[in-house]
């Protein structure tokens, strides 16, 4: 047979307007309009494919997920169809059909079908069976693949679809395992197949295959937006839905598919989805954007785009939520190409897997390029002024990603890099990084950008959890919603979460955090998000430049109690620690710092300006200290001096450790890690230190030479704030009601005040979330207030300002500015 014309070639007609011409002629004449939930004859009775609606909507997807305008022979294609085509090779020679599976190390066949993990394990294989398939078909389809076209290799997936179909996935068999792999991950993959081989299926293997997609995915999987039906899996299985309608010739699934989108759009206020203040959450309680977010994005653009120009197009007027989350909820935590890891849920520990252990693991670079690349596709249905402000973004992140290349990401297939390409070639200047604090208290997250740095801070409620684990991932992240607080150069040390970080760092001293030293199980707490603390009080207040962000801590499985406040600024971090108490009988630390040095570094390590032994297993105790400094990294300052521990270490885990599906190959990082050790079951500890990024030594030490830089006007139980004379800026964490500095409170509130000129922002918000009325007092004469949100009710002005705010229970932020008197 010829080969299948190159999604490049110039001479191939356009499938919008084989679409646009197959719907005005046709108008859906020869297709099916059977009812959504039934495989009849007629969905498999076809016109040819220029004629037919649904072979045009065929075409689109084809060249959705193939990829159109790219040369073969170019970089970086022409690598990647090689690297395609000799994966397909080494699949396909291992192929072997038997009863219970298609591959010998993917056995899908349950002796025992239940929910239990084994069942999970076999199941899974099933859906792995499809996506290799899958392999095969994109290299049969793809252009330089060295099996571009080879009908030896398409009648191998022909008969591996009938292999898998007859044995496993029918409309005959009860599914078992995960949930996930028979209606999302194996439907997914074999409509992709159906899509690209469709021509050679034969009506058939259609019908079966509708019939069986019927069976695991019927109309009732997305009649209630609850459950496994919502935000990513719910688009998720619209995709499935879709591509059901187009490839058994179905209109009514294809409404199906349009309109069961519409409740993934609207706002939310609990559970999941996209939130007013820009956060992303699933399973009910993990933060997200970074994963199942992205899945979402991906889902929608892909659908968006396919659906465009048809009767199904999606005109839902609440689309443009998802339009506006790009730079709402996505950007925000996309940094020169990597997406942070703290809103990334179990994803993080997904290391190299045992199933494919040739193929690259996931990590925080990998999973920003797919969001980039969910960006670039869902610029074909928004408007040109959002086009080309997500085209600068993703420009910017292209050309500032040095440590691991977009254009070469192997996260990413031909498609998804020609359409970043096309950007790339397009688009002469990329913008910058934004500056600025973003607050996101629905998910217990914090931002903030500075021109040569970014930092974030992971917390922990009773709306979030400590952490995310299940299907044996992420078990031992107990501690990253315990205030670790994570830091990034602008043009430096942006693979330090990335080289191997998770399965190699001490779990039990993350930076940023307070944490009992308590042994816990793998898993700890509950899968799915059921960790979560007792506590109400997680949030802050910002105003938009700086911030103030506070958590009342109890530890995970533990007795400890703390209070934390981080105040962002311009060069620095204020961290406060206080109330620090456990009882446990175990000792308590607070981690200043716990850096990823890499398999070989021996980075300089300064204290108060003496250096320090850089030989790994080297420790001490550093009594009254005012300063450290870790050369390439970041200054540290202890105000008043301190008594802190600091180590080196080496040390060896393996990506198995922290996920069972992953390979027990192991892996060795070297580690600085600063902290104060609290002791035994403390009573009421507190620290204070200041993380100065990107900082030189001579910055560090001028800084803790400067005493009247910082006033820490409280570090108690009750009260964390301080006052930066040089920035105008006063900000205090009040746990209970009280008055610290110039500010009194008459509710628990996060205050941050900030003068310029003649003028100041006062910036306030309610972290426990009652709803009750919260009067600030501003000690300071006030001539005027110029301007304030409706939820700020100004008291009086003169000697002192008084404001009585609405703090809703969203824990949002609220702002007056006033002129000075």
């Amino acid at each position: 047979m010829h080969p299948e014309p190159s999604p490049s070639d110039p001479g191939r007609p356009s499938r919008r307007g084989i679409l646009r011409a197959a719907i005005a002629a046709a108008a859906l004449a020869p297709a099916s309009v059977a009812a959504a939930g039934t495989a009849s004859a007629a969905d498999t009775a076809g016109a040819g494919e220029a004629a037919d609606a649904y072979g045009a909507l065929r075409g689109v997807w084809r060249d959705l997920i193939l990829g159109t305008g790219f040369s073969p022979t170019a970089e970086p294609f022409a690598s990647r169809l090689a690297a395609l085509g000799t994966s397909a090779a080494n699949l396909r020679s291992t192929m072997s059909p038997a009863s219970g599976s298609l591959w010998p190390d993917l056995p899908y066949a349950d002796p025992e079908p239940d929910t239990d993990a084994e069942s999970y394990t076999y199941s899974g294989n099933l859906n792995s069976s499809f996506n290799r398939l899958r392999t095969l078909a994109e290299a049969y389809s793809q252009p330089g693949t060295g099996l571009t076209g080879n009908s030896a290799l398409r009648d191998e997936i022909l008969a591996g679809l009938d292999h898998l179909h007859d044995q496993a996935y029918h409309q005959g068999q009860t599914r078992y395992g995960n949930w996930y792999s028979w209606q999302i991950g194996a439907p997914q993959a074999l409509l992709d197949i159906d899509v690209m081989l469709y021509e050679h299926l034969g009506a058939g293997r259609v019908a079966d295959h509708c019939a069986a997609i019927d069976h695991f995915v019927p109309d009732s999987a997305v009649a209630a937006y609850s459950g496994t039906s919502t935000g990513a899996n719910r688009v998720d299985l619209c995709r499935v839905l879709a591509l059901r309608g187009a490839v058994g010739g179905n209109a009514a699934k294809l409404s199906l598919a349009r309109d069961a989108l519409s409740p993934v759009f609207p706002y939310v206020s609990t559970g999941d989805g996209l939130y007013q203040d820009g956060s992303f959450v699933q399973h009910l309680y993990v933060p997200y954007a970074g994963s199942y977010g992205s899945v979402m994005l991906g889902g929608l653009s892909l659908l968006f785009a396919l659906l465009k120009g048809t009767p199904w197009e999606v005109t839902d007027p609440g689309r443009q939520v998802v339009l506006d989350s790009v730079e709402k909820a996505y950007a925000p935590f996309v940094l020169n190409g990597l997406a942070m890891d703290l809103v990334s849920g179990r994803a993080i520990s997904r290391g190299i897997q045992k199933t494919d252990p040739a193929a690259t693991h996931q990590d925080d670079h990998l999973r920003g390029h797919g969001i980039i690349a969910c960006v670039a596709l869902l610029g074909v249905s928004a408007s040109p002024a959002e086009k080309n402000r997500w085209d600068q973004m993703i420009k910017g992140w292209i050309t500032r990603d040095y440590y691991r290349p977009v254009l070469s990401s192997p996260a990413l297939g031909v498609a998804q890099l020609a359409r970043l390409k096309t950007v790339d070639d397009s688009v002469p200047t990329g913008s910058a990084e934004p500056t600025g604090h973003r607050l996101f208290p629905s998910m217990d997250r914090a931002v903030h950008r500075r021109p040569g740095w970014t930092a974030a801070v992971a917390m922990a409620s009773n709306r979030i959890t400590y952490y995310e684990n299940g299907n044996g991932e992420n078990l031992r992240a107990w501690h990253s919603g315990s205030g670790m607080l994570y830091w990034w150069g602008g043009t430096f040390a942006n693979g330090q979460y990335t080289d191997d970080f998770w399965p190699t760092v001490d779990p039990y001293r993350l930076p940023g955090t307070t944490a009992s030293r308590k042994p816990l199980a793998d898993g700890e707490g509950g899968a799915w998000g059921a960790a979560r603390p007792d506590v109400r009080w997680v949030g802050g207040a910002g105003d938009g430049t700086y911030g103030i962000v506070g958590q009342y801590l109890k530890g995970l499985s533990s007795t400890l109690l703390a209070k934390k406040s981080w105040l962002f600024l311009d060069d620095a971090v204020v961290c406060l620690g206080a109330g620090i108490h456990g009882r446990d009988g175990t000792g308590v630390e607070s981690v200043v710092e716990n850096r990823n040095l890499g398999a070989t570094g021996t980075h300089a390590f300064t204290v108060d300006g003496t250096a320090q032994s850089t030989a790994p297993g080297w420790s001490a105790t550093l009594t009254g200290a005012r300063w450290a400094h870790l050369a390439g990294h970041a200054g540290y300052v202890f105000p008043g001096g301190a008594t802190v521990k600091a180590l080196r270490e080496a040390r060896t885990g393996a990506w198995s450790d922290i996920n069972r599906s992953a390979v027990t190959d192991p892996v060795t990082r070297r580690y600085l890690t600063l902290w104060f050790d609290h002791g035994t079951d403390p009573t009421w500890a507190t620290y204070a230190y200041l993380l100065m990024p990107g900082a030189t030594a001579q910055q560090t030490a001028a800084r803790a030479a400067d005493a009247s830089w910082l006033t820490v006007l409280a570090n108690t139980d009750a009260q964390q704030g301080a006052r930066v004379a040089s920035l105008g800026l006063t900000a205090v964490n009040f746990w209970l009601a009280g008055t610290v500095g110039p500010l009194t409170a008459s509710q628990p509130a996060a205050v941050l005040v900030r003068e310029s000129g003649g003028t100041a922002t006062v910036s306030v918000s309610g972290p426990l979330r009652t709803g009750d009325l919260v009067d600030v007092t501003w000690n300071r004469p006030v001539t005027s207030v110029t301007a304030h949100d409706p939820s700020v009710e100004v008291l009086s002005t003169g000697t002192a300002l008084k404001l009585r705010v609405t703090p809703g229970t969203q824990g949002a932020v609220h702002r007056a500015s006033v002129a000075l008197g």
